[in-house]
């Protein structure tokens, strides 16, 4: 089974009446999901939508964005999830650039109407829009599926990351590619058609998407989605629900430990990362839950390495674990952190340069990140050549931030850094050249251009910033000034 749309019929087969989407008040089987997954699917192709194609999908994580994601892909669709965090002109830029033939995008939600936004902002907007309501059940309307599925190496998505550029790239996977690595990390994570599996990372990104419905597709795991994350609710959902499957940053672990009264005996698997793992945090979770694993991937490879179930809570906290899902680790100039397997990303969208620079000739991804591998073939990672820090979760690029604020009257230069933050694990901190603004001035522009985690949380404004001799940037001084 090496596409998408195979594995959704082949669980149907296997899993048949088993509760297979729970969102609310709706509840689904395999059976049913295949079944809503095919009529999805033929309603795309009866709207125009042809093997090639892109799908945009901008929702949050509700069973909405599962059929109509899984239905894209029956339709032989390549997705193209969308930020729910992004602005107009950011979801605009994705849209134009993979010249989207069909959008899905969520009716008002925490109070936005991003389809206004788009239309008020006089972008361009595909052929075929379908609106769905986050706080409503919604069924397609019976279409029949379309004959022609696509294959294995035919490209199922397309993630956009940022880089040091401040330009988004597409970085585009294959079915075999997407598959790949979600039965990877479902075999270290031992997970089967007996976990209930609450996903609260975003669908749009590949932990949510790959490491969360592929796996559960995959396993016949129950997908449990969290539109927004609140640990009072997700409590709940842990409790009611009996939830055994829970990733997330470990932020959310330690609110949800700390909560009085909170019933977490269900889970069996906890897996957390994109930030520093406190060992205590990590000992505490294997005391409460059993297994708790960390791994390390980015969008171009998804998931590299990953620990395993018997690993220790030092090991946890402190390595990404080893190599997974048929990848090569290596460390090159630098240290910098060297990957190669077959799911290393096909390149990315109609960027030929972009792709030379990152996948050299012998097939070695350029991760940016800078790491150690011990005796046991464990993964630390040490630092980033690249600036990216990560807010929330997320990871923000300090270029494309910088560029934003460039683009306010007054302001000469500015530069950006992460800084440590108790709640988020790092915020922005821009440090600016300008006359005549407020740091309230910088804050509210880029809010009007940036999603709400790029924004920086503190500004100052500087004479002049720290260069060295050939005149770059010295961030580092900036990181300490900040700290």
């Amino acid at each position: 089974m090496d596409t998408i749309p195979a594995v959704v019929a082949d669980a149907a087969r296997r899993f048949g009446s088993a509760e297979a989407l729970v969102d609310g008040p709706v509840r689904m089987t395999w059976h049913e999901l295949n079944d809503q997954v095919r009529a999805t699917a033929g309603l795309f192709a009866a709207r125009g939508v042809r093997p090639g194609d892109r799908v945009a999908v901008c929702a949050p994580n509700t069973h909405h964005w599962v059929l109509t994601a899984l239905g894209a892909l029956t339709a032989g669709a390549a997705l193209v999830p969308v930020n729910t965090r992004f602005t107009a002109a950011e979801t605009a830029g994705l849209l134009d650039r993979t010249a989207a033939k069909a959008l899905v995008v969520a009716g008002e939600f925490l109070g936005r109407d991003r389809l206004r936004e788009l239309r008020d902002g006089g972008h361009r907007i595909p052929d075929f829009v379908m609106t769905v309501e986050p706080d409503r059940p919604w069924r397609p309307l019976d279409h029949a599926a379309p004959a022609a599925e696509p294959g294995p190496d035919d490209v199922s998505d397309i993630l956009f990351t940022s880089g040091t550029t401040g330009r988004s790239k597409g970085a585009m996977s294959a079915h075999r590619q997407a598959l790949g690595v979600a039965r990877a990390w479902a075999e270290l994570g031992r997970v089967t058609e007996d976990d209930r599996y609450l996903v609260i990372n975003p669908f749009f990104h590949s932990f949510g998407y790959k490491a969360g419905i592929l796996v559960c597709l995959l396993t016949g795991a129950t997908i449990l989605p969290q539109a927004t994350f609140d640990v009072a609710q997700a409590a709940d959902l842990v409790k009611r629900e009996r939830i055994t499957v829970l990733p997330g940053p470990p932020t959310i672990f330690q609110s949800m430990l700390d909560l009085p009264g909170a019933d977490l005996s269900t889970l069996r698997l906890a897996v957390t990362g994109a930030a520093v793992v406190p060992v205590p945090l990590v000992e505490r979770m294997q005391h409460e839950f059993g297994t708790v694993l960390t791994a390390y991937g980015l969008t171009e490879a998804v998931v590299a390495t990953m620990c395993s179930p018997d690993d220790d809570a030092e090991t946890v906290a402190t390595t990404c674990g080893r190599a997974t899902a048929g990848f090569e680790v290596a460390t090159g100039d630098q240290d910098e952190i060297l990957l190669r397997g077959p799911n290393v990303m096909l390149g990315y969208l109609d960027d030929p340069l972009a792709t030379a620079l990152a996948v050299d000739a012998d097939g070695w991804l350029h991760t940016g990140d800078v790491g150690r591998l011990d005796d046991r073939g464990y993964l630390t990672i040490t630092d980033r050549l690249k600036d990216m820090y990560i807010c929330g979760g997320f990871n923000v690029y300090p270029a494309e931030v910088e560029q934003a604020i460039a683009r306010l009257p007054g302001v000469t230069e500015a530069a950006v850094v992460g800084v440590p933050d108790e709640r988020l694990g790092e915020v922005g901190k821009a440090f600016v050249v300008a006359s005549g603004l407020s740091a309230a001035d910088v804050v509210t522009h880029c809010r009007g251009v940036l999603a709400n985690y790029k924004v920086p949380r503190q500004v100052e404004f500087t004479e002049a910033l720290p260069r060295n001799a050939s005149g770059k940037v010295l961030k580092r001084v900036l990181r300490d000034a900040g700290a």
